[in-house]
């Protein structure tokens, strides 16, 4: 079925990711994004790279050439078999996608949840993944070296390889990466579920799975992979810490202590985010010519129903609305700065309340704010192509994408001082050469005010504005420079560092 490991290079490493969700077949955020790069990334660096993921309703239409593998998974769940199918699609870029067909388990009409409810079966539909995941990992003919695991829904794929390799002779097992994306999601259900796992119950100790009296599949990944990463190097400190932590701030101690914890900062796929040759612009510019960035405002003002007026700052944010990424300050600052002369676009959805109050405000002031609710990929480019500065005042956020997305778009971020939005923005204050955005600390609407005041500030000093915007513009946040730091960690476990 596969080619051996011979075909790639003495340097060249073989990877197995794992991901309930990987760009281009399916996607909720930037999990699926930063899997689909690194996987693509990896691959052209010479790589042997596979992918596992669930193969959902949808893709084989947008994806014809989705192929079924002559290869028949059938594993316990629980007190049932499950059987599924296997299926793959070779990408252009030289990795392989290998689907999970089991219909019953992942054909629905949303990933995760629906209707604001999150799915009975969850966990079945997950510990069904990571035994798969396991089950590939070791009969893949192309024996992967590292399974790399992403969040909750793959995190007990480590303890499945560790258990067969202790209990059943499985000597040359790979070594097992995991990857926090997001902290406050940890697959957290009652311990009565733990049936489904088939397993001795040895595992399940506070050392192990079990988690006050439940179980936490991502507890899991964290007690059982050989090493843990997490997509920010200040979000790997933040969550040993009780404030940050989600109550396995423990856990993660142990790792931070035994040098198995580190944060890897979550690229940008330049391919895709450019502001050269990108069809949803209405005009291309780089850092050398900003004169287009002044025609995507035009033409962003014109598309939204604002008045189109050049010398007024036009603010930005393209966000889930939800308490995570600071909605409640952003209104509460906007509801203070939209006394002066200023323009406000926002594109999002998520928690019913903060929609509404963002659609209350564009009705307020619909010569000033402009709300789109929903989710709209070019409307997203051309946003930050034609704002000035987007503000970014999250509670926390382990990377960030669009503090980064803005940078390269010439686009000012306004960024609270957390994760990785502390990790890739650099504030006038820490160095004044190579300032490209503006940082606060406090949470508050108030500290948010006061920083956009600053930018207000900024906006009159022109020298000084595009001194920033090519700053950001140069900065560099290429998935070539992300996946290195993945390659080391690789290296490093494998004896090849």
């Amino acid at each position: 079925m596969e080619q051996g490991p011979g075909t790639h290079g003495l340097d060249g490493m073989r990877i197995l990711l794992a991901s309930s969700e990987v760009h281009p077949y399916s996607k909720t955020g930037g999990l699926g994004d930063m899997v689909g790069a690194l996987a693509k990334t990896l691959a052209r660096a010479g790589h042997k790279v596979g992918v596992v993921t669930p193969l959902y309703r949808g893709v084989q239409e947008q994806f014809p050439d989705v192929a079924k593998v002559d290869w028949w998974i059938d594993l316990p769940l629980g007190s049932r078999r499950v059987t599924a199918e296997l299926w793959k699609r070779d990408n252009p870029a030289g990795d392989t996608v290998y689907f999970i067909h089991q219909p019953q388990l992942y054909f629905r009409n949303q990933l995760y949840w629906e209707n604001g409810a999150e799915y009975d079966d969850n966990p079945e539909r997950f510990v069904f993944l990571s035994k798969c995941v396991a089950h590939l990992a070791r009969y893949l003919p192309w024996q992967p070296e590292i399974v790399h695991l992403h969040d909750w829904q793959t995190a007990l794929a480590p303890l499945f390889i560790q258990h067969q390799k202790l209990a059943e002779g499985w000597w040359n097992a790979p070594r097992t990466v995991m990857t926090i994306h997001n902290l406050a999601y940890q697959g957290r259900y009652a311990g009565s579920l733990y049936g489904l796992l088939n397993l001795p119950w040895d595992y399940f100790n506070p050392n192990g799975v079990e988690f006050y009296g439940g179980i936490n599949f991502l507890k899991g990944g964290i007690v059982y992979a050989d090493f843990v990463t997490t997509v920010s190097p200040r979000y790997a400190r933040e969550i040993t810490t009780p404030a940050f932590g989600e109550m396995l701030d423990g856990v993660l101690r142990v790792r931070q202590q035994t040098g198995t914890l580190v944060g890897i900062l979550n690229g940008v796929d330049y391919d895709e985010w450019k502001t050269v040759g990108n069809p949803y612009l209405a005009a291309s510019y780089d850092w050398r010519n900003l004169e287009g960035k002044a025609v995507n405002k035009t033409a962003l003002q014109k598309e939204l129903g604002l008045p189109v007026r050049p010398e007024v700052p036009v603010f930005a944010t393209v966000s889930r609305l939800v308490d995570q990424k600071g909605i409640d300050i952003l209104l509460g600052a906007l509801e203070e700065m939209l006394a002066a002369d200023i323009q406000f676009v926002l594109l999002g959805s998520g928690h019913p309340y903060y929609e509404n109050a963002c659609q209350a405000l564009a009705r307020r002031y619909p010569q000033k704010v402009a709300v789109r609710i929903g989710f709209d990929t070019p409307l997203s480019h051309r946003i930050e192509a034609g704002a000035d500065f987007y503000l970014m005042p999250s509670r926390f956020e382990p990377s960030g994408l669009n503090q980064m997305y803005s940078l390269r778009y010439g686009t000012v971020p306004i960024v609270r001082i957390t994760g990785g939005l502390d990790d890739s923005v650099i504030d006038i204050t820490e160095d004044a050469r190579r300032a490209n955005g503006i940082k606060f600390g406090e949470y508050s609407a108030r500290a948010l005010a006061k920083a956009i005041r600053k930018a207000l500030a900024l906006y009159q000093t022109p020298e000084l504005l595009a001194q920033y915007r090519r700053n950001g513009m140069r900065a560099d946040f290429s998935w070539e420079r992300t996946a290195e730091h993945y390659v080391e960690v690789y290296r490093r476990l494998v004896g090849k560092g």
